[in-house]
């Protein structure tokens, strides 16, 4: 069952880093080491706060593959010497963040951003240290920063949501998810293998995306380990396109292997097309009603009435959708009441439209434009789904190419036997290849243009944490002690 608190984004919580002055830099090295504080920097607002470790690594000249921040206070002209950039850049950014605090007295403070089931952990781990986290209520006309919940960091104990992290780029890719917006991560990833599959409905084919997936969980090849996250994604791409193949009738082509289940893509197009366009009216469904609930939570019942992609939008889907349910059904009520349906939408959208241009005859001309848009835009969405059916004969008719070769060769012999085994092979891997990267584009061009479109109106900002390795040095802590083991060399340097 899908959790409520799974839907939306991770609830953020507006906090203060407080501590004494001679203790704000230990408290924020055990931030940085922690690694769920995003902290407001000064320099934001233009203020130059770069410190004397930044001068160092200019003049260094040289970019650190990592910054490492050092546990104790250290030896900056020793760092210099020896070429430690990324001590430099790590001192660098904590001296970043040590010139936007506020200070009173003898009490120091930087204010940032934290994940609300972190807030207790990072007081407990700061506490230490002398230093105490401080919930604040947010400020107005200010959005939290958005971490979706794949992205998040599984508090211990709990099982890592693999499947959600491996979906989360699609959400990513096309941009921030607003922090008051449905978080669309998991119904996204469904919908998107769901559509590949339809394109590319081949068992065998499916099975070695399978395959495939299998090898990236284990971590194979080693120069794919970035993609090893992605198994899952590709794994149920994969299942989907197998499930499809098992429908048609198609494993590796129109083999005869598998019976058909459901229909031939290539003996039954109308039948396809029908399927794919009416999954798409499912679809879009769905969006308008994610849309709905997001531009209440946005700006309120106004902001999700009057929007198009709102409840005046999804009037007018609807109202078309009954109108060409008439015309399929021969049913003259389904049409009476779907026009009325959609010409209250599009009043409702009317009224939306010109309370945003500057009024008057041109408010009106611009209002009718739009609203001659959405009319064009929704029928044009709902046939672009078209594409599943087509790219699905495409794959079918690749299939059944391959598979007529490999059988009028097999008949020559022995060197036909061979031709027949090469054509079948390299048929496939071509057939696959292709396929598989037409199918992606493709559901991702649906994903983003005819889906996301009606979900978001605007964009969201990432929540960016501040997080360093910490480097404790095996000397005592203090910058006499840290430039004697800096010079003693790094074999007496402990990496945590």
């Amino acid at each position: 069952m899908v959790r409520a608190e799974s839907m939306v984004p991770v609830r953020m919580r507006r906090v203060a880093v407080v501590a004494p002055e001679p203790a704000l830099r230990e408290t924020l090295v055990r931030i940085a080491e922690a690694g769920c504080v995003e902290i407001d920097l000064a320099g934001d607002g233009g203020q130059d706060i770069r410190g004397p470790a930044a001068s160092r690594l200019r003049r260094l000249r040289g970019e650190p593959e990592r910054a490492v921040l050092s546990a104790a206070p250290p030896d900056l002209e020793a760092l210099e010497r020896e070429g430690r950039a990324d001590l430099l850049a790590g001192e660098a950014q904590l001296e970043e963040r040590l010139g936007s605090a506020v200070r009173h007295g003898a009490v120091a403070a930087v204010a940032g951003w934290c994940p609300e089931a972190e807030v207790e952990a990072t007081a407990a781990r700061i506490a230490g240290a002398g230093g105490a986290l401080i919930p604040l209520r947010t400020p107005r006309g200010v959005d939290p920063p958005t971490l979706l919940t794949g992205a998040a960091a599984e508090p211990p104990g709990h099982r890592p949501r693999t499947v959600r992290r491996s979906f989360t780029p699609l959400v990513t890719t096309y941009g921030t998810v607003p922090y008051a917006d449905l978080d669309p991560t998991l119904p996204a990833g469904i919908a998107y293998v769901v559509m590949f599959g339809l394109m590319f409905g081949d068992a065998g084919h499916g099975l070695l995306l399978l395959a495939i997936a299998l090898v990236l969980r284990a971590g194979r090849p080693r120069r794919a380990e970035t993609l090893r996250p992605l198994w899952p994604f590709v794994a149920a791409a994969g299942l989907a396109a197998t499930l499809a193949g098992v429908a048609y009738g198609e494993f590796f082509g129109p083999t005869g292997v598998l019976p058909v289940l459901w229909l031939e893509p290539l003996e039954e197009p109308v039948r396809l097309l029908t399927a794919a366009v009416g999954l798409g009216a499912v679809l879009l469904a769905v969006a308008y009603g994610a849309g709905i609930v997001n531009r209440l939570r946005e700006g309120g019942p106004a902001a999700a009435l009057y929007a198009t992609s709102g409840v005046a939008g999804a009037a007018v889907f609807l109202g078309l959708a009954a109108l060409v349910g008439s015309v399929w059904l021969g049913q003259a009520v389904y049409g009476i009441v779907g026009a009325a349906v959609a010409a209250a939408g599009l009043g409702l959208a009317a009224v939306g439209v010109y309370a945003g241009t500057p009024g008057g005859a041109a408010g009106a001309v611009q209002t009718g434009v739009q609203l001659f848009d959405v009319v064009v835009r929704i029928g044009s969405n709902v046939v672009s789904f078209a594409r599943l059916a087509a790219f699905g004969l495409t794959h079918a008719a690749l299939g059944a190419i391959v598979w007529d070769g490999t059988t009028s060769l097999a008949g020559g012999g022995p060197a036909g036997v061979v031709a027949a085994v090469l054509v079948f092979l390299l048929g496939n891997a071509l057939a696959f290849a292709l396929e598989a990267l037409v199918a992606g584009v493709q559901a991702l061009r649906l994903e983003f243009y005819e889906l996301f479109s009606r979900l978001f109106e605007t964009e969201g900002r990432p929540f960016t944490p501040w997080h360093l390795p910490v480097q404790h040095l095996t000397a005592p802590a203090g910058e006499a002690a840290a430039r004697a083991a800096a010079e003693r060399g790094p074999a007496r340097e402990e990496e945590v």
